[in-house]
């Protein structure tokens, strides 16, 4: 005779996620659909553990829809993931459902498994554990360094401009690196008191705080070098393809890039896939602008690289203009093919995994 106090091992559950900074809110619905209950629980591993205790008290999990698993729910999808579970990205319940049931962490957790079972989350999250998230890690920093660069070099020509007549005479033929050498080397007095020495002064601190930021930039660049050679070496060999182009592949992909079905979900992904806008007798598509932007800003620049020095595109430029079509025309087609070539060297990466 069964215990009914024990969990029914022939039972299959399903868990949704709803996630936050500190806590993280859990649904789990049986076969039917019926809700079981809900709990909330610690960002930890503690938390995690006591998730799947609580969880499993119902019956065997089957799936696990976590939302935000690029976010707040990155840790607890890894977690998961390494426990031998099946987790699936959630999206965030669009504004008519939410006005239509209302708004709470458990109810948006409940939705979640809810998705899951009506088989509208499909989707795998990044794998999070690989060299891809480190290159990730690296990209964000370097990104944040070159912005700052730019507002430092704005910043010293803007003083440059409104610099004292004596000071602005002596710097006006200077090239940004010569003006970095000679405002770095500059002597002050002890105490600043007057405008050309408070220019001076802050000339200086730029020049200093740019020099840098381009160690640390140079820095950053060996690491992502190395590690994107080492992740994906036949596409970094791909004409236009350079490191920084295959990092933000490498990145919009994830570590395991098989998660996305087929080249036609990449060009998704990145935008590049033209979206249907016919009605009636008008059969027409019209621009992308979805996506991973920075993706579709990569695979604008790989086109543009292979428009000025591959001979291939150059020919297949040339042929198409004949044919009538615009330079924008035409460099839409190529970013499709690049993201369909792009999509097959990721499958075939060392570094990744499927």
């Amino acid at each position: 005779m069964t215990d009914p106090s024990m969990p029914d091992p022939d039972r299959l559950v399903t868990l949704g996620v709803d996630t936050h900074l500190d806590t993280h809110v859990a649904a789990v619905l049986d076969e039917r659909g019926v809700l079981l209950d809900s709990m909330t629980l610690p960002t930890t591993p503690a938390g995690y553990q006591a998730l799947l205790d609580w969880a499993a008290e119902f019956g065997t999990i089957d799936r696990v829809g976590v939302e935000g698993t690029g976010c707040y729910g990155a840790g607890l999808a890894r977690w998961l993931r390494g426990a031998g579970l099946v987790v699936l990205e959630v999206d965030r319940p669009d504004r008519r459902a939410r006005r239509q049931h209302g708004k709470s962490d458990p109810l948006d957790a409940e939705a979640a498994a809810r998705a899951v079972q009506s088989g509208r989350a499909t989707g795998l999250p990044k794998g999070g554990t690989g060299a891809v998230e480190a290159i990730r890690a690296l990209r964000i920093a370097r990104n944040s360094a070159m912005d700052a660069r730019s507002r430092v070099t704005n910043q010293l020509h803007a003083l440059r401009v409104t610099a004292p007549d004596a000071l602005r005479d002596e710097l006006r033929a200077l090239s940004l690196s010569g003006l970095l050498r000679r405002a770095s080397g500059f002597r002050l007095p002890a105490v600043i008191e007057e405008p050309y020495a408070a220019t001076r002064m802050a000339l200086r601190s730029l020049a200093r705080r740019h020099q840098a930021l381009s160690a640390e930039i140079a820095a950053l660049d060996g690491h992502l070098r190395r590690l994107v050679s080492a992740a994906a070496p036949r596409l970094v060999a791909r004409p236009g393809i350079g490191v920084h182009s295959a990092g933000q592949f490498l990145v919009t992909a994830g570590d395991n890039p098989a998660r996305l079905r087929s080249d036609a979900a990449f060009g998704m992904l990145t935008g590049t896939s033209p979206v249907p806008a016919s009605s009636g007798k008008t059969v027409r598509h019209r621009l992308n602008r979805a996506g991973d932007r920075q993706a579709n800003c990569s695979l604008h620049m790989v086109v543009l690289s292979r428009m000025g020095h591959d001979e291939r595109t150059k020919a297949y430029v040339r042929r198409r203009t004949s044919e009538g079509k615009t330079t924008k025309e035409i460099m839409r087609c190529l970013k499709r093919y690049v993201a369909r070539e792009v999509y097959g060297l990721l499958l075939q990466s060392p570094g990744l995994t499927s």
